[in-house]
């Protein structure tokens, strides 16, 4: 499918059209400290233009809602912690099954800043954390072995990131069931995104599109761009400066 074709059936039916986007390596550049990431200047603006002229406009990401909440204005819709977290018209929400969990996030956020790999970022986001070795690439493996026992110990579920491990609560949910529970009633569906953690969110844009939705997956490349999440779009484009053209593109 090429950009063009991907714009028309996008712009074909706004009010009845949703737009989902990732925020690192998507809107802002991916940084060597996780703390600061920054979206593309102009982004702000283009997401209240977006929320706008569009059914649903949200980002979707695996920051929590504190910390994109101060980089987007306070209309636009967030999930965050792979929708463990939510505001959505101005409200704050948080998954009922994942609250129970946050003591033993703070424990192991603890752990991981006591007596986990030295070198190792550790961000505590409240209800799941994540380790990051973007500057420390050769304590990768050493930051794996720690997570997998951390995780076995606490019963936290581990996922893979760029650079980076996430301990998350066992709750069943992520990128997908955000997507298809926000999309209900929409008649077309569009997500963009670069990492391992967007696949299922292009796996529920499968899913809907089997059920006659027409669906638009972007895949946003950059150099350590999930390979799956490449083969699976419809649109590439290039780094979140494509990102955000294509979205600007909507407006035209």
């Amino acid at each position: 499918m090429s950009s063009v074709e991907a714009l028309a059936r996008l712009r074909s039916s706004p009010a009845a059209t949703a737009i989902f986007v990732d925020f690192d390596g998507t809107l802002a550049p991916i940084v060597v400290v996780a703390d600061d990431a920054r979206p593309l200047p102009g982004v702000p603006a283009l997401l209240f233009e977006l929320r706008a002229a569009f059914g649903v406009l949200a980002l979707v990401s695996g920051r929590s809602v504190g910390f994109l909440a101060h980089h987007v204005p306070a209309e636009v819709e967030l999930h965050g912690l792979y929708g463990l977290e939510a505001r959505v018209d101005g409200v704050a929400m948080h998954h009922p099954e994942a609250l129970a969990w946050r003591a033993v996030v703070d424990d192991v956020a603890d752990a991981a800043r006591t007596d986990g790999p030295a070198g190792v970022d550790v961000e505590h986001k409240g209800l799941s954390l994540t380790l990051h070795v973007r500057r420390r690439p050769e304590l990768a493996a050493a930051a794996l072995a720690w997570a997998t026992a951390a995780a076995a110990r606490s019963g936290l579920l581990l996922r893979p990131a760029k650079m980076s491990l996430e301990l998350h609560p066992p709750v069943a949910v992520d990128k997908g069931t955000v997507v298809e529970a926000r999309a209900a009633g929409m008649t077309a569906v569009c997500y963009v995104g670069d990492d391992h953690g967007d696949l299922p969110a292009f796996a529920a844009l499968d899913r809907l599109a089997q059920a006659g939705v027409i669906t638009v997956k972007v895949a946003v490349r950059t150099p350590d761009a999930s390979p799956e999440l490449m083969a699976g779009a419809n649109v590439q484009v290039e780094g979140p400066a494509g990102a955000v053209a294509f979205l600007r593109a909507l407006l035209v």
